[in-house]
């Protein structure tokens, strides 16, 4: 996040947002909300767009009569682009991806979720066991958990590479994901929020810590003499 000064003019939905602040400062408070998974969605869409769609609009209007346009701003452009299609795979992986019925093999549900994090191939060495790439999956919070865990890695992992190793140990599969670099104290930090984040921030982590314990896995985690940090799932195979 960066805290910056609107420079923006004044605009309906500025308008609207201070008066729904003004008004809430009113209201009595009555201990914490109890905050839904819908509606944390709903929170952090509309909270963490904003920024990149009043950015995007600058943008346009600057390119409005330029039609070669400076290479910076093509670029910003680009890049909250990139941003706004991260946050779409974040809350469409934690909570709106539709149900697909029906029993697929683990290491299909490997490449649906690499494709759906927009992670780049040459960012991800994948380590499948032969015994894993073949466990049978009919929940599709599996793919939830994948997709979130290889998104949040490609949003914040500054381009290092991922490794994930998947394997069969007796009766639990586990999903293992290591990346240099990674804040542990952090993410640990999003992995025991009991509720919902209101903003985007840690909402696909929190999401795998969920969707885990719905599935009667665990959590572990390590940190190697290198520094790499690895966040281990392991899943049931019931």
């Amino acid at each position: 996040m960066t805290l910056a000064a609107d420079t923006r003019p004044a605009s309906l939905p500025a308008l609207v947002t201070e008066l729904v602040r003004t008004v809430r400062g009113l209201l009595p408070t009555t201990g914490q909300e109890a905050v839904s998974t819908g509606d944390a969605l709903v929170r952090a869409l509309c909270h963490d767009m904003r920024s990149p769609l009043a950015a995007l609009e600058s943008v346009l209007d600057r390119l409005d009569g330029d039609a070669a346009g400076p290479p910076e701003l093509l670029q910003l452009a680009r890049d909250q682009a990139r941003h706004l299609s991260s946050m779409l795979r974040t809350a469409n992986a934690t909570g709106g991806a539709p149900e697909r019925r029906g029993v697929r093999r683990l290491a299909e549900v490997l490449r649906a979720s690499v494709g759906a994090s927009g992670l780049p191939p040459h960012q991800l060495r994948l380590e499948l066991a032969p015994e894993a790439g073949d466990v049978a999956v009919a929940d599709a919070r599996v793919q939830r958990i994948l997709t979130n865990l290889l998104e949040n890695a490609h949003r914040h992992g500054r381009g290092a590479e991922v490794r994930l190793v998947v394997r069969r140990r007796g009766s639990w599969v586990e999903l293992a994901l290591t990346q240099h670099g990674v804040p542990a104290e952090q993410v640990l930090g999003h992995l025991s929020q009991p509720t919902p984040p209101v903003d985007l921030t840690g909402l696909g982590l929190w999401s795998v810590q969920r969707q885990t314990r719905e599935l009667g896995g665990r959590l572990a985690w390590c940190r190697a003499e290198d520094g790499a940090f690895t966040l281990v799932v392991r899943l049931p195979d019931r």
